[in-house]
């Protein structure tokens, strides 16, 4: 099948330069990655991962992290593990 349509976006120049990087690493053009996700929305009839609405929880938790509360920082796995009593 010929491609005849057109797609256009707007998007943040830094998201699209570091998506870009990765897709070029990957050996991919973004028309490439483009059509690939639209093949896995055909397949999958939806998008082809889950889009959730994070709880109360989850999102305390993410503004924490985020502004860089309530981290614990490890210096290796093993001091990770004994952290988590493992």
């Amino acid at each position: 099948m010929s491609k005849t349509t057109t797609v256009r976006a707007r998007l943040e120049p830094e998201l699209k330069e570091k998506a870009e990087k990765i897709l070029k690493r990957l050996g991919l053009s973004t028309t490439q990655a483009i059509t690939l996700f639209y093949r896995q929305i055909e397949m999958s009839n939806g998008l082809p991962f889950d889009l959730v609405i994070p709880n109360e929880t989850t999102k305390k938790t993410l503004d924490a992290t985020d502004s860089g509360r309530d981290l614990v920082v490890c210096e290796d796995e093993e001091d990770m593990f004994k952290k988590l009593g493992i």
